[in-house]
């Protein structure tokens, strides 16, 4: 027997329910009806992290080199495109509050879970898509606030992975792993596009050039031949962008009324939890010390 039932969604439409069927999908347990097809999610794995570990997501770009060169993007550092990703990575963390750090550079981004986090049951795949997705539409998002006019020619993609760190000098060994890497890839690529840019180099002959170079070399290059110390050029480009949670006083002005008193204007100050940007070195012992409260203590 067809029983007809209206639904809506987007427009109206017609619902068949096929009432003889119920008896035969849905089985009584105690006082609660399931299905019987509800054995497949035996199939599922376990992959809750473990516990009183950090948990780092990081996500790097997908295929972002021809990204880059389809839209254009300045070289060796286009700027519009580094503030979006941080802009990205901002709503992340505003999203999940749980992350006590977060770094990036190029066309990534790491995030730091704190080691007490229960956000989704600590389950590693709920953790990084969470990110992955909030990260990506955040991207496409706020594409207009930097680059204007200039369309997104197709959505971008990025991939995650999920790695657990005991310990606080684990994880500040990795940061400074992605920190030492910002420099290496930002120091090469500089030299790279000055040769070309400033130089007159092809391609092909500024990769020659480079071949075996250490960072003195480049760094002499830089210097003798274009008058460039690398010292001078942008932190942001040099040292990539830490994100934390700092806490600020706000003060505002608000209109209020006590009893048996005329209406008047009070300044009330606040204290409020912000994101705020760095670009600074996070791989001596300076940032940590003075920002003590990202790391809890490996003996808890």
């Amino acid at each position: 027997m067809l029983v007809g039932k209206s639904c809506t969604f987007g427009r109206r439409v017609r619902c068949f329910l096929v009432k003889p069927l119920e008896r035969c999908l849905f089985t009584s347990t105690g006082s609660m009806a399931k299905s019987k097809f509800e054995y497949v999610r035996n199939f599922e794995t376990d992959d809750t992290c473990l516990r009183n570990c950090y948990i780092v997501v990081r996500l790097d770009g997908r295929n972002f080199h021809k990204f880059a060169e389809q839209h254009k993007f300045t070289k060796p550092n286009d700027n519009r495109a580094l503030g979006l990703m941080t802009r990205s990575a901002r709503s992340v963390i505003e999203e999940l509050e749980d992350i006590v750090i977060a770094y990036g550079q190029s066309d990534e981004f790491s995030f730091v879970f704190k080691r007490t986090s229960t956000w989704f049951k600590r389950r590693a795949s709920k953790l990084m898509t969470h990110v992955a997705s909030q990260f990506s539409s955040s991207f496409v998002f706020y594409w207009k606030e930097y680059f204007g006019e200039q369309p997104l020619l197709y959505p971008p993609g990025f991939d995650g992975r999920v790695v657990l760190y005991p310990s606080n000098r684990n994880l500040i060994d990795y940061l400074s792993w992605r920190q030492a890497d910002c420099h290496i890839n930002n120091l090469y690529n500089t030299v790279f596009w000055t040769l070309v840019q400033k130089g007159g180099l092809t391609t092909v002959q500024a990769e020659d050039r480079l071949k075996g170079t250490l960072a003195a070399d480049k760094n002499e290059i830089l210097f003798s031949e274009f008058d460039i110390n690398y010292n001078n050029e942008s932190a942001l480009h040099r040292k990539g962008t830490t994100l934390i949670w700092e806490k600020r006083d706000e003060t505002v002005t608000k209109r209020m009324k006590r009893p048996n008193e005329e209406e008047k204007d009070v300044v009330v100050t606040r204290s409020r939890r912000k994101v705020e940007a760095y670009h600074c070195d996070i791989i001596g012992d300076q940032f940590w010390e003075e920002h003590p409260d990202i790391l809890e203590d490996d003996n808890c």
